[in-house]
């Protein structure tokens, strides 16, 4: 039986994590703490409370159930915040802390969740082996840190590795702060979505998509980062003007009423190849089928 271990399983990732563990056939073991007490429904997984900043409660779990797999997906995140946030040193402390002591208990294989901003932002398209790795943020920089450590834990024991390598993700439960998000809860609310000038180019992936693709990278045998993305660049202002076809209120979308970030990347688009070709996996949204799906789950959340 395989038995893992999934870190932030009630966060927005995490959670997306757990149905395609279960379908799989893992014993799923799932964290949670008091600031994330939500989300704990998946039938099928056995939810455990612990401070994965604490050390000692760490070591002690790891001990108790003795996993065969782990997949690290807690981290800070609050928007607005977490880019230069003091806690990204703390999850790095304790990510290293992580996976060294599931290696120690017998552990099999760990994947860790990673980031794009750990590339350099100078280019336009991004490939796990040929792009400069250059953070410009201690999100980007600790998270870097954490897979590099990760890499060379495997050199080390021998324990199987891989690093997915997060793009722009979308969909039930993000943070009504965050792009898509408070797109369509504006205009779901009649208000109108206020955007800066919509011309760069990202790579949208659908959250569920990406707790697919995680699993789909855990349960195979590739190593080393990967680039869990869609691989196709988006305008914006093209995916904004989409929400906002789709809802019928083209006319609350205000471009050009927000500055945009300074020295923000013109272009952010992953190159999947990895993804694709080695691990067999694709997503099952498309953009507009995502759009959609995600804008009947905001309207579930605002009847309630």
């Amino acid at each position: 039986m395989k038995k893992i271990l999934l870190t932030g399983a009630s966060g927005f990732i995490g959670r997306q994590c757990l149905s395609p563990l279960i379908r799989r056939g893992y014993e799923v073991h799932a964290t949670w703490n008091n600031h994330a007490a939500t989300g704990r429904d998946a039938g099928g997984a056995e939810w455990h409370q612990v401070d994965l900043l604490d050390r000692d409660s760490v070591s002690k779990l790891l001990a108790q159930l003795q996993p065969t797999h782990l997949l690290h997906s807690a981290w800070y995140a609050t928007p607005g915040k977490y880019w230069e946030a003091s806690e990204n040193e703390q999850w790095l402390d304790a990510s290293t802390h992580l996976f060294r002591t599931f290696g120690e208990v017998g552990g099999q294989r760990a994947v860790g969740v990673g980031t794009c901003a750990e590339y350099d932002w100078s280019f336009e398209h991004y490939s796990e082996f040929s792009t400069p790795l250059r953070p410009a943020t201690t999100y980007g920089r600790c998270k870097l840190q954490v897979g590099t450590f990760l890499s060379e834990l495997e050199n080390e024991t021998g324990l199987g590795t891989a690093w997915g390598r997060l793009f722009f993700l979308y969909g039930p439960h993000e943070d009504e702060r965050r792009l898509v998000a408070s797109v369509i809860t504006s205009l779901l609310q009649n208000e109108p979505a206020l955007c800066s000038h919509g011309s760069q180019i990202r790579d949208f992936l659908h959250v569920e998509d990406a707790g697919s693709a995680l699993v789909a990278l855990l349960d195979s045998e590739v190593t080393g980062p990967v680039n869990i993305a869609s691989g196709a660049g988006t305008r914006i202002r093209d995916a904004v003007c989409e929400i906002a076809k789709q809802l019928g209120q083209p006319n609350l979308i205000k471009l050009g009423s927000r500055p945009a970030p300074e020295n923000e990347p013109a272009s952010l688009v992953a190159d999947v190849a990895r993804l694709r070709d080695d691990v067999g996996w694709k997503p099952e949204f498309s953009l507009s089928s995502g759009f959609s799906e995600t804008i009947k789950w905001w309207q579930a959340q605002l009847e309630k």
